[in-house]
Order: C-alpha cells, then structure tokens, then sequence
C-alpha cells in the first residue's frame, strides 16, 4: 500500500472575492499563505514526510507546495484545475448548482469553451496514477485544486460519500491509500487546517 495526501491550494484573491478560478490564476491571501505554513507544521508534527511531491502548474498550486515543504517537486498539466470557459474570473453565483446526478451536467462548460466532467475526471485520475504507479513513489504528495480533487473523488468514492464531502475547504488535504496491484484508491480522511 502507498499513500497519497492530495491537498487543495491555499485560498487565493479570486477564492476571497467569489471568483470562478479555474484555468486563470491569482496570488495567495495572507491566510492562504499562513493555511499553507500551519499544514507544513502539521506534517512535521505527525512525523510524516513525503518521498515525492507535485503540483499543477498553476501558480496558487506550486506557492502552495512552496510553502508546504522544501522537497522538489515536479509539476504536471495534468493536475490543473478545470477550465470553466467563459465563467473564468465571473462571480460564482453565475455557476450551476450541480448535483452530479443530472446528466445534463457533464457538458455544461464545453459550449463556452470549457471542459466536460469527463474530461476532468479522466485527466486528473491518469495523471495521479501515473505518479502512484512510479515504484519509488511511496508517501507522496499532491497539490491540486478544489473541483479537479472532486473530479478525483468521484471516481473512487461512493456518491453518498462524495456529497458529504464536496465542500472542500482551501489547503485540506485528502488522505488516501493506494493499492497498486488493485489499482485502486481507498479515502482514509480529510484534514482541514481549520480544525488541527
């Protein structure tokens, strides 16, 4: 079994105003900088230390990692955030309310330039298990971003559980254990730098 802790960057500009972040990028807040440092001391505390690190090649993501640990660390397309076509750098509350049980859902972005659910999911889930699948890559971890880790979830989480979860709060961090000659991911827990 490997392990995995996929962590959502710290809160940005565009997160304290309401803005629809996805393939355009803005600087960390003075908390999304301080959330970033406390989950590096967290770590430190619980002994755990990564044999690998990634990130998107998205500013917020690779600060976040920065600020995180001094390990280098590769950054790869395939972890970006979705791309939300024309509702980039548009107030939230133009998105869609999804459910994830409405087909309907799915395609929503394309028409305006964006990506599909499935293209998410697909690109995200490749590119994490490709980096699970490395043999040195034992205790690994991921920077990544909100929508992106739930395009993960959903794969491997019952849809019950995935609802549950689905407020991902910035710089948390998902837990999981991989096993590789299943070839499947198991969530162990969320931690939140609110509450440790």
């Amino acid at each position: 079994m490997k392990d995995l802790y996929l962590m959502r960057h710290g809160e940005t500009i565009f997160n304290q105003r309401k803005l629809v972040q996805g393939a355009v990028d803005s600087p960390l807040t003075k908390s999304g900088i301080q959330d970033a440092i406390k989950m590096g001391e967290y770590f430190e505390k619980q002994g755990l230390s990564f044999d690998h690190a990634y990130t998107s090649t998205q500013e917020r993501a690779s600060d976040t990692l920065e600020l995180v640990t001094k390990l280098p660390y590769k950054r790869l397309k395939g972890l970006k955030e979705w791309d939300f076509g024309l509702f980039e750098a548009q107030a939230e509350y133009l998105l869609p309310k999804f459910t994830f049980t409405d087909p309907a859902e799915a395609d929503f972005f394309v028409p305006y330039g964006g990506e599909s659910t499935k293209q998410v999911m697909d690109r995200v889930n490749q590119t994490i298990g490709k980096i699970m699948a490395q043999p040195d890559n034992q205790q690994v971890l991921v920077v990544s971003h909100g929508a992106a880790i739930l395009m993960f979830m959903a794969k491997w989480l019952p849809f019950t559980e995935l609802t549950k979860i689905k407020d991902l709060p910035n710089c948390c961090v998902l837990h999981f254990t991989y096993d590789i000659d299943a070839n499947k991911f198991t969530f162990v827990k969320m931690i939140d730098p609110h509450k440790i």
